[in-house]
């Protein structure tokens, strides 16, 4: 785990740099608010697009030849993007530059996979929770700096994470131990590596169906919110990178303080399904309350108080890896990958024109949290899904378990 937990660490500050900046790097090609919120849009969809069809090739690969190799080709994919980012010129180059950094890029799902290799079943939640911290830190670390350099010259962030990106690889060459030993490996086949196939084999997993819902639903919202987050905040409430880097290092440090610590304890009292449907009513109520903060302190408000809505991901995971046996983790987690994937394909295209649908509007006007009302609507639509698919297995699992009393 410590191993992995680093690289997820350094990953995660090297993403975490770009965010406050990309859109500002769009802005500085387009004359207006709309157009800057529509080609921000372009640039995410490329790179889900992208990552949407690389992910399940990569981890299938990741179970056919090992995770290391694998990730050692995302680190570099990471690092050819931040470096080619930084010496765009043009919008079509940005677009092209996302468009193949996605496809080299499954550093999560790879990540994943490591962890399941490692750890029995039963104690997955708090492992997934544990990298889950990993991704906090970086986000807490990653925005805040990208976004004090940014207010420097905006290319500097982009520079600054391919080198984090550069050091990712060296220590995974040099340090990074391999997790899938030989005997656990399958054979590569370019069938199971097709995204919507390994999205219809998630979906039939034991113990899985509806779940593929939840996930596309709550993966729908999440990646809304990436895509509106920096511009709703600019547009609103007039912040810069800096401000918009604290928010984002806010998000970071409760989700650091959830899963890195009150997980574990959570755990212990209840079982993930119970942690995941209270997550979802709590992140439902918390997208409403951003859609309505009238100032930036209430962001921050709504951040801390959504305590239960940062476990849901580690509880969702630790669910899927178990339906899936030993020597399909890569393919498992490359398929939940690829499904959070299209929803960040699909996310902008959404996002982006109700971003830009109210960009004309004053600062602090509510309406401009269109982009998070339509969020908790999805969330919500999440909550009933996993409520009654929860409420189903119990069922079963008790009509299984009573004996058959019936006269013969």
């Amino acid at each position: 785990m410590p191993f992995i937990m680093l690289v997820v660490l350094i990953d995660m500050m090297s993403v975490g740099l770009i965010i406050p900046v990309l859109p500002a790097m769009v802005g500085s090609f387009t004359g207006s608010q709309t157009d800057q919120a529509l080609w921000y849009g372009v640039v995410t969809f490329a790179f889900g697009l992208a990552n949407f069809v690389g992910s399940p090739i990569l981890g299938a690969l990741s179970d056919s030849y090992g995770r290391r190799p694998v990730l050692l080709v995302g680190f570099c994919g990471l690092a050819f993007t931040f470096f080619a980012t930084a010496l765009s010129t043009a919008l079509w180059m940005l677009i092209v530059v996302r468009l193949i950094g996605g496809a080299m890029q499954a550093n999560q799902s790879v990540a994943n996979a490591y962890v399941a290799d490692i750890t029995p079943p039963e104690q997955r939640a708090k492992r997934f929770g544990m990298l889950g911290a990993m991704f906090g830190i970086g986000f807490i670390l990653g925005p805040v700096v990208g976004g004090l350099l940014g207010g420097i010259d905006l290319h500097l962030p982009f520079f600054v994470a391919g080198g984090f990106a550069l050091l990712n690889l060296l220590y995974g060459w040099f340090v990074l131990p391999e997790s899938l030993p030989a005997e656990r490996r399958r054979k590569f086949h370019w069938r199971s590596a097709n995204p919507l196939i390994s999205l219809r084999a998630l979906a039939a997993l034991s113990g899985v169906g509806r779940l593929v819902a939840v996930l596309a639903l709550s993966g729908l919202a999440q990646f809304v919110t990436y895509t509106c987050w920096v511009l709703y905040g600019s547009f609103k409430f007039g912040w810069g990178p800096t401000e918009n880097g604290w928010s984002l290092a806010a998000v970071g440090l409760m989700s650091v303080i959830v899963q890195g610590g009150l997980l574990g304890l959570l755990l212990k009292r209840f079982s993930p399904q119970r942690i995941a449907v209270a997550g979802l009513v709590s992140s439902t109520v918390t997208y409403v309350l951003w859609g309505a903060a009238s100032q930036g302190w209430m962001m921050y408000a709504a951040i801390f108080a959504n305590v239960l809505g940062f476990a849901v991901s580690a509880s969702m995971q630790s669910i899927i890896s178990g339906a899936a046996d030993a020597s399909r983790q890569g393919q498992t987690m490359g398929a939940v990958s690829s499904l959070n994937s299209l929803m960040a394909v699909i996310a902008p295209a959404i996002g982006a024109p109700l971003l830009g649908m109210v960009s004309h509007l004053p600062k602090g006007d509510w309406r401009i949290g269109a982009p998070f009302y339509f969020c908790a609507a999805l969330q919500a639509a999440s909550l009933l899904l996993a409520w009654s698919h929860f409420r189903g297995a119990r069922r079963a699992r008790h009509a299984t378990a009573t004996p058959d009393r019936s006269p013969r």
